[in-house]
């Protein structure tokens, strides 16, 4: 069994979520037993991320939000070659134009490493025929 299955098995199972009259409840809740709200769920990431910054600042992004995880996710799967339908249905996008967003997001960040990687090609000197005041003014007078 996976590590994530194991861990749900053990919270259904110190929960007492496999009894029968389980099913009428949310799987997870709040402090009042109601379901999580997408305030509450907010609440438990930027909590637990404040914790996790403390130790280790580098590793988290200020701000850290569900949606920010969730835009995560996308970018992975889209790097991994999941075609866009399937992200679409995963994030339960209605139009497949919204989950494209991430496609032009990912093409963005491939053109930025691109760009890093090739910063040391360039030289930092002017290139020779800058010098050579006779082909600058010959190419100044080429279209005239």
């Amino acid at each position: 069994m996976k590590p994530m299955a194991v861990l749900l098995n053990q919270y259904l199972d110190e929960n007492n979520w496999k009894e029968p009259h389980a099913q009428a409840y949310p799987l997870f809740q709040n402090r009042s037993k109601n379901k999580l709200t997408r305030e509450g769920i907010a609440y438990i990431v930027k909590k637990y991320a404040e914790a996790a910054r403390a130790r280790t600042p580098a590793l988290f992004p200020n701000p850290l939000s569900p949606h920010c995880l969730r835009h995560s996710k996308a970018v992975h799967l889209l790097q991994s070659g999941v075609n866009l339908i399937y992200i679409r249905d995963f994030l339960g996008h209605v139009d497949i134009q919204t989950t494209e967003i991430y496609a032009r997001i990912d093409g963005e960040m491939k053109r930025k490493a691109l760009e890093k990687s090739t910063n040391n090609v360039v030289s930092g000197k002017l290139p020779e025929w800058q010098s050579n005041a006779g082909l600058r003014n010959w190419l100044k007078n080429l279209g005239r």
